[in-house]
């Protein structure tokens, strides 16, 4: 494998392409015309534009992205997250234009796309269930003996879908006419199927996901979990390794199901399960991602292992240089997804101008970003500008890191949840590990970042009484970050 091209943009491009370099790979960028100054295409050793801004005339034409591999010479692509990463189609058009997908086979993609397929798979292999059904309901007739059977609230899900669209939660009978409906529907614009199935609701689950990597001669490993509770619109925005819930027997039953789920679709390369977790550390298999996660940042901090590397080598044909026995956990750490969303405004998306941009840095720090200073924030695409991570030797110490990084995180001109950041994770249900994936919802309002430390407030003062000429020295004044309200609050918003 000589070269790759890297089916994807921003961050994710570049972390790819990091990889690639390292082991001597070329890589190929494509673009659309609205990513044209992006840093992963300068990173690129070539460049192709394939688009107009819109992802259905760029990122999504599978048909442009392997007429460019081909016209390059590349020998693999690699889809990274998102687009076309889990689109059994995609898969099985690379594998026909002879080129590499670094990636699972469309049996597995197609397999685990279906919720409905991935529940029916995994449960021959005695994989632990949410109560509820394993085929597509027919009816609401149907739905209702099912309801009575399993007890409300249940959950009414889209067979296809994902990230919180064809979900609606059904609290009692007389909902669940209109629900099936809706989330039908939204199902139908979303995924372009309706089919739905019911889960009986797990109120206040914690939502805990292992990584796992399989090769093409029937090797597993998995390389423990990684904490996805602390979500808004079930999208993730805290992630953390390892979870602070999990023990190590149940660790080890949940990293044993997780290959199982792998084995039940003939899965190869890097994959990940995601499990419900309720109050008494009871699991339930929730779905399987066949790919590169946003989050597996967390996962290599704590292993030593390049998740990108391995998916390359196993797409190579090679065995997994390692087993179960030579993995070890070594620390913690956490992952904050720095998204051009307003926390004040219910995390709406943000555009403009990176007027200031400045990642931090030092030990333990890692920042995965696609953007620079001066570059515009397009309503195109995904919101997220960056990942912050860190690692250290204890879970404290990693929050006490993660929230030093953040006061060193500079950003001006958009709003970001830096902020929300920092305030979520000194917490005290965050502290203590108690929380659930409706942390958001029990413990954020607005008003939480709206609180200024009495210190932020006098360097403040002493500046505006600087720049006006006033008697103020703010040269001698000592500043502690410690409080509710960091840097980034004052300097940069």
């Amino acid at each position: 494998m000589q070269k790759i091209l890297v089916a994807n943009r921003g961050e994710i491009a570049i972390r790819v392409m990091r990889t690639a370099r390292e082991m001597g790979i070329q890589t190929v960028a494509v673009y659309s015309e609205a990513d044209r100054n992006m840093p992963f295409v300068r990173f690129a050793d070539e460049a192709v534009c394939i688009g107009p801004p819109p992802s259905s005339e760029s990122y999504l034409r599978a048909d442009k992205i392997i007429e460019v591999a081909k016209h390059v010479g590349a020998d693999a692509i690699h889809p990274g997250y998102g687009f076309l990463s889990e689109n059994a189609s995609f898969s099985k058009a690379v594998a026909d234009a002879g080129l590499t997908f670094i990636g699972p086979s469309a049996y597995s993609i197609n397999l685990m796309g279906s919720k409905i397929s991935a529940k029916q798979a995994a449960k021959k292999f005695n994989v632990p269930m949410v109560p509820g059904t394993e085929d597509p309901i027919e009816s609401v007739e149907e739905a209702r003996g099912i309801a009575a059977k399993i007890g409300y609230p249940i959950l009414v899900k889209a067979s296809a879908g994902g990230g919180g669209k064809g979900m609606r939660v059904v609290n009692e009978e007389s909902e669940l006419e209109q629900q099936i409906t809706m989330a039908k529907s939204e199902a139908l614009n979303s995924f372009g199927d309706d089919a739905i199935f019911i889960e009986k609701y797990v109120a206040a689950p914690r939502h805990i996901e292992i990584q796992l990597l399989g090769d093409k001669h029937g090797n597993y490993v998995y390389l423990f979990e990684r904490e996805c509770s602390i979500q808004r619109r079930h999208q993730k925005l805290i992630e953390e390794a390892p979870s602070s819930c999990l023990t190590p027997d149940i660790r080890k039953a949940m990293g044993e199901s997780a290959i199982a789920v792998a084995q039940s679709c003939k899965y190869d390369g890097a994959g990940t399960v995601e499990f419900l977790v309720d109050e008494k550390l009871n699991y339930y298999f929730l779905e399987m991602n066949t790919r590169l996660q946003v989050e597996h940042c967390v996962t290599e901090m704590i292993t030593g292992i390049d998740l990108v590397k391995e998916q390359i080598n196993v797409a190579r044909g090679e065995k997994l240089s390692f087993s179960q026995d030579d993995l070890k956990i070594n620390g913690h750490s956490l992952e904050l997804r720095v998204c051009a969303e307003d926390p004040e405004n219910n995390f709406l998306p943000d555009t403009g101008k990176l007027e200031t941009y400045q990642p931090p840095k030092g030990p333990g720090v890692r920042v995965d970003d696609g953007y620079e200073q001066g570059q515009d924030i397009p309503i195109f695409y995904d919101p997220m500008i960056a990942k912050l991570v860190v690692h250290a030797a204890s879970r404290d110490e990693a929050i006490d890191r993660l929230c030093r990084a953040i006061d060193e995180y500079y950003v001006k001109g958009i709003k970001t949840t830096l902020g929300f950041g920092k305030w979520a994770v000194q917490t005290e249900p965050f502290r203590t590990g108690d929380f659930d994936t409706k942390f958001i919802e029990k413990h954020f309002t607005p008003d939480k970042l709206n609180t200024a430390d009495d210190a932020s407030k006098e360097v403040a003062a002493l500046l505006a009484g600087h720049v006006w000429g006033k008697d103020a020295q703010p040269e001698t004044v000592a500043v502690s970050n410690n409080g509710a309200t960091s840097k980034w609050k004052t300097r940069r918003r």
